[in-house]
């Protein structure tokens, strides 16, 4: 059973799609209806077990738990890592609730035959337009807004109707352009009810880079820069050279590191001052990778002149050893029976009154694979600047997959943001963009590419 009510719609119809796309049936109510004890809305989906697919429909859907046996541990009974996840929901990932049931379903149903296309609503208001904060599609919208010169602000704090991380779209924007991303992108644009609130701030599109490597490139870098395509994020590929060639605050607001070793981006190995890794067979010296101490200088100074740094999983070992960031990577150096979770969906909560995590839910799940990491502060000064985002439940972590040591990440940090100089290392410990399947977390990107206010007060 998935409701139709959940915390973006959008991205539940994405996942009817991918369900219609593996050659699922599922079907629809259309009206309400009660089942199990609880109230499904119109529009509410029911998968039947009873089809061909009922396996992948277990998988897909179904909270799953990984074999813990002979099988998937070695003869010292440590864990064997899986080829891939431990789990592959579709459901968890994207951030949408799917109930079992157990008892066949009695409401009337018609088979969902089409895939689904929604067009967005559009109401048009004296003051403007508000856009729902919670939608990753609305992120799609306003980065088309930004392409025909609307002025955008964000909502920072909950309030006359509206939700902390909703965007405002002042008047201006002609009536066509409007039904057309309302249409394109299935965004509601609801009128704004008064004035602009005065716990709002302006946004403006950010100039963003991402580093990208040779020496084989990075499959995380690829599938990042297909999650900024899809939702049409203006950004540039930065290559070693490029972050060398003068101020980067000069030229970015945000620069993305992808999951990758610290090594594997600086060319720094047990010493030197980098610049060949990957340099050797003949590799033209403008094909090696590797920054070097120059590379990491550049990002340094990026920050500490007002930039954000954002990284994911293990790139964060960058700014916290280089920065001298007051966070630790809580489990640097341990593995198997003491920590181990190889591609799981852990539980979090999620501070959303945060601009760095607007519109997520409060209770979410973030898909944590190895080389992720986990913040703990380390106590001094510096430390009142940094902020906890997301942060791991204090027990019964685990959602699906295999998670061992629980208690090494229980109530520690997966999400932090760290004020270093005039700017941020907003540090994303696994990976919210894994392949472009983890919808449910896109946000924590999306926000991190988005102005936001110095200090996070949320006001100008």
């Amino acid at each position: 059973m998935i409701p139709a009510e959940q915390h973006d719609p959008l991205t539940l119809q994405k996942l009817i799609n991918l369900l219609l796309g593996q050659g699922i049936t599922v079907e629809q109510a259309s009206r309400e209806f009660v089942h199990e004890g609880r109230v499904y809305g119109p529009g509410s989906f029911v998968v039947s077990m009873a089809q061909p697919k009922r396996g992948l429909i277990r998988w897909v859907l179904g909270q799953t738990y990984y074999p813990d046996n002979t099988f998937t541990r070695d003869r010292d009974g440590n864990p064997i890592r899986p080829y891939d996840l431990s789990a592959d929901n579709f459901a968890e990932f994207m951030g949408v609730r799917a109930d079992p049931v157990t008892t066949a379903v009695g409401a009337s149903l018609a088979e969902v035959t089409d895939w689904l296309d929604p067009d967005g609503e559009v109401n048009p208001g004296a003051n403007g337009f508000v856009l729902d904060g919670r939608l990753n599609d609305a992120f799609l919208a306003v980065n088309r807004l930004f392409a025909e010169g609307a002025s955008v602000r964000r909502v920072a704090h909950a309030g006359d109707g509206l939700r902390a991380g909703d965007f405002i779209v002042e008047t201006g924007v002609s009536a066509a352009v409007v039904a057309d991303i309302a249409a394109e992108t299935g965004v509601d644009f609801m009128p704004l009810g008064g004035d602009l609130p005065a716990a709002s701030y302006p946004i403006t599109q950010q100039r963003i880079g991402m580093y990208q490597r040779y020496n084989g490139g990075n499959m995380d870098e690829g599938w990042t820069r297909l999650l900024l395509e899809n939702f049409e994020f203006e950004y540039t590929s930065l290559f070693d050279a490029d972050l060398l060639e003068g101020p980067l605050h000069e030229r970015y607001d945000v620069i993305i590191l992808p999951a990758d070793s610290k090594g594997g981006m600086t060319g720094i190995r047990g010493g030197g001052d980098g610049g060949g890794y990957g340099g050797g067979g003949g590799t033209p010296p403008e094909y090696r990778s590797g920054f070097g101490q120059a590379g990491i200088d550049a990002l340094r100074s990026f920050v500490e002149n007002g930039g954000t740094l954002v990284t994911f999983a293990q790139a964060g070992d960058l700014p916290i050893d280089e920065f001298g960031l007051p966070v630790r990577n809580a489990v640097a150096g341990i593995w198997g029976n003491e920590f181990w979770s190889p591609g799981s969906t852990l539980k979090v909560d999620v501070d959303s009154s945060d601009p760095y995590a607007f519109g997520m839910p409060e209770d979410a799940l973030a898909l944590f694979l190895a080389s992720g990491q986990v913040y703990e502060t380390v106590s001094g000064p510096a430390s009142a600047g940094v902020k906890r985002l997301v942060t791991y439940k204090d027990r019964d972590i685990l959602q699906s997959g295999w998670l061992l040591g629980e208690e090494a990440i229980a109530n520690k940090a997966a999400v932090v943001s760290v004020d270093h100089g005039e700017g941020a290392v907003v540090l994303i410990g696994f990976r919210a963009q894994h392949r472009t399947q983890t919808h449910g977390t896109f946000k924590l990107v999306f926000n991190a590419l988005m102005t936001v206010p110095k200090g996070h007060e949320g006001g100008e």
